[in-house]
């Protein structure tokens, strides 16, 4: 059998090459960081790293790295164990109740990551009965964990409030009603209007859950995400997010709000039941996350002020860009062949970031996705304008 099944394998990845999305992964020698270095065919090269989640420049930060030391020390490797035999520590109740001061929510639980968080959710809380309303741009994560729940589906046009109301009144026929957002949409870099979904929410009697991976620790005054940006901190039913973007970078998930909720998936969240706990090393070093940023928005206003100084040069560079209120900057390309060789020349450049094109956006809506860190500097800022400039005059796209 196999033998027929390897040929279908190899047609199946070929054809994935021929369509230009064969993902080829860089390998990284040292720490991830704004500057990384990076094996590229046997030869060691620095790059500035712009295609990374590491929005508050914490994934190599000493603090971190010290607090998992310790509390690795102190509790051990791993836990060999789910939560609920004998795989919960003080500390994994510690770092739940810092989640929860965080964003203003009741209780918190912890998955091994927040596509585990949104797999185990929908399926925990509805039934046939049903409905759940979701964003047609959301995250592949609540894709997946909406297709594992039997309520009832709709979707409604990303940030579309008309078309999310219809939807809305026609899931009137169900039980529950569940609205379901990214927070912030990863390839555009907008930001889901949560105070109007809010009030359409309370209009037609549904509760609203929203994925604040890439918005967490970034959107907001002080980088609480986008209940804090819409003023609706407690007022949203469902938050879930993950551990490895702007809070440290590593693994974890987490789902927090009311504490009714947080309790039933304890009991019936299948990726909670049947995983390891998440390791004390992680542990630690997320507790310290939260420590750091409830003590000072120093991160927080280093990246929106290099969010804001990119915006500003690329623009006036010619260059357009989708609107964003993230750390996430698309500028558009619009020409598929373009975008790949446009990515290809940033690196040759020094410079890492990704092109995107469909079917991972819509047609002719190619673009370079740029993500901003608080560990870059103006001058790397400048580095990666500089080679913007470049090619975008070498490949026409400038003027």
């Amino acid at each position: 059998m196999y033998d027929k099944y390897k040929k279908h394998l190899e047609e199946t990845l070929q054809a994935i090459k021929d369509a230009g999305t064969y993902k080829r992964e860089r390998l990284i020698t040292s720490k991830q960081s704004s500057a990384i270095t990076v094996d590229q065919n046997g030869k060691e090269i620095h790059a500035l790293n712009f295609c990374a989640n590491n929005y508050l420049g914490l994934a190599d930060d000493q603090r971190l790295i010290d607090a998992a030391e310790k509390m690795m020390a102190r509790r051990g490797f791993g836990m060999s164990s789910v939560r609920f035999i004998c795989g919960t520590q003080d500390v994994h109740l510690e770092l739940e109740k810092a989640i929860s001061r965080y964003f203003g929510t009741e209780d918190t639980i912890l998955y091994a990551a927040c596509f585990d968080a949104n797999g185990g959710l929908f399926g925990s809380l509805l039934t046939d009965e049903d409905a759940i309303i979701s964003d047609q741009l959301n995250h592949a994560s609540i894709i997946d964990g909406v297709r594992l729940c039997k309520a009832k589906r709709y979707r409604y046009l990303n940030g579309d409030m008309a078309d999310l109301e219809e939807k809305l009144k026609e899931a009137q026929a169900q039980r529950f009603r569940i609205i379901a957002t990214d927070g912030v949409f990863s390839m555009d870099g907008n930001v889901a209007p949560l105070d109007k979904i809010c009030e359409l929410a309370e209009k037609y009697d549904a509760m609203v859950m929203v994925d604040e991976s890439h918005s967490a620790g970034v959107v907001g005054k002080t980088g609480r995400g986008v209940t804090e940006q819409y003023g609706v901190r407690g007022k949203v039913e469902i938050i879930t997010g993950t551990l490895g973007k702007a809070f440290g970078g590593a693994v974890g998930g987490f789902t927090t709000g009311k504490k009714e909720i947080i309790e039933l998936l304890r009991q019936t969240s299948r990726p909670y039941l049947f995983s390891n706990s998440l390791p004390p090393s992680l542990v630690g070093a997320g507790i310290e996350t939260f420590r750091i940023l409830e003590e000072s928005t120093e991160l927080h206003d280093r990246l929106m002020d290099n969010v804001a100084y990119f915006q500003e040069k690329i623009k006036k560079l010619g260059f357009d860009l989708l609107p964003t209120q993230s750390a996430i900057v698309a500028v558009m390309i619009y020409d598929a062949a373009k975008a790949a060789e446009f990515a290809a020349r940033m690196q040759e450049e020094g410079i890492f970031v990704t092109g995107f094109s469909y079917p991972v956006v819509p047609k002719d809506k190619a673009r370079i996705r740029v993500q901003l860190s608080a560990a870059h500097t103006h001058e790397q800022i400048d580095r990666c304008i500089a080679a913007f400039d470049k090619i975008g005059h070498d490949l026409g796209i400038l003027k």
